[in-house]
């Protein structure tokens, strides 16, 4: 009896640490799992994708979608930094419109207001996806005003054009100014080159902002800036070894003054005579 009851006592030993043994790895395969950071993305882009993941040490690969698409995993602690990367390199690229998607013709016949206004639309989606295909550009917004005919006696409007460019911070696109205003001063009909205005604006390193933001620390609940908190507790623990040094030295006086004062006051004798006396 003894040796079949510690049979099963180890038979039910090893099933217990299997047991365990395959919940422990379902767990950390859990924890360790990759997830889908892009969807059905062309593979130009996921290419994109991938080089900057992998440029900062992510553990990136892509998977194969629908319809030609791929898509770009990693792991699932990794999605937040990932994004992060991803948004400082202004990817993935924006999608811009043709002229062939605007003037689609779907449903009835459109005025000639609209005709205007998707014309415009179409000629700032060409001209933005043109110039976000320099190296360094972000984002790329032109702003196309056409010109328009005045009324008798009224001067008609010209054209204007106003270029903005967001770019990876370390470039220098001031020097490709003058073609990127020769652009598109020849794409658009009636517009010169003193009517165009271009703004560069240089993406923040989010990184290198918080390194040189003012940083605060507590010192005995006092809110101060980084550089001065070194100084601040010195000299409040100065002041707090002062302070009790004081007590001491009065307590040392108190003790000295005023026990001896209180010795020698004895209390007064009171003689009492005999009746008989």
């Amino acid at each position: 009896m003894t040796v079949a009851r510690l049979n099963a006592a180890s038979l039910r030993f090893k099933n217990w640490l299997r047991w365990s043994l395959v919940c422990l790895c379902v767990t950390l395969a859990a924890c360790g799992g990759r997830v889908d950071l892009m969807g059905s993305i062309p593979e130009d882009e996921a290419n994109d994708v991938l080089a900057a993941l992998l440029k900062e040490n992510i553990a990136a690969e892509k998977v194969s979608g629908k319809e030609g698409m791929v898509g770009v995993r990693v792991d699932s602690q990794q999605v937040g930094r990932s994004l992060e990367i991803l948004r400082a390199n202004g990817l993935p690229r924006e999608r811009f419109a043709g002229m062939g998607q605007v003037f689609k013709k779907e449903g009835l016949i459109s005025s000639p207001l609209e005709e205007r206004a998707r014309y415009i639309y179409a000629l700032s989606q060409e001209l933005g996806n043109t110039l976000s295909k320099i190296d360094g550009v972000l984002t790329a917004r032109v702003h196309v005003v056409l010109p328009e005919r005045g009324t008798v006696g009224e001067a008609g409007t010209p054209s204007t054009a106003a270029i903005f460019i967001k770019h990876q911070d370390g470039y220098n696109l001031e020097i490709i100014q003058p073609q990127i205003r020769r652009l598109v001063t020849n794409s658009i009909p009636g517009l010169t080159a003193d009517r165009v205005s271009v703004i560069f604006v240089a993406s923040q390193n989010r990184e290198a902002a918080n390194a040189t933001a003012e940083k605060f620390d507590h010192v005995w609940g006092i809110a101060v800036p980084s550089n001065s908190a070194g100084t601040l507790s010195a000299l409040l623990w100065g002041m707090a070894i002062l302070l009790i040094l004081a007590l001491v030295a009065l307590g040392l006086l108190a003790r000295k003054y005023l026990r001896p004062a209180a010795a020698s006051a004895k209390p007064a004798t009171v003689q009492i005579e005999p009746r008989g006396a």
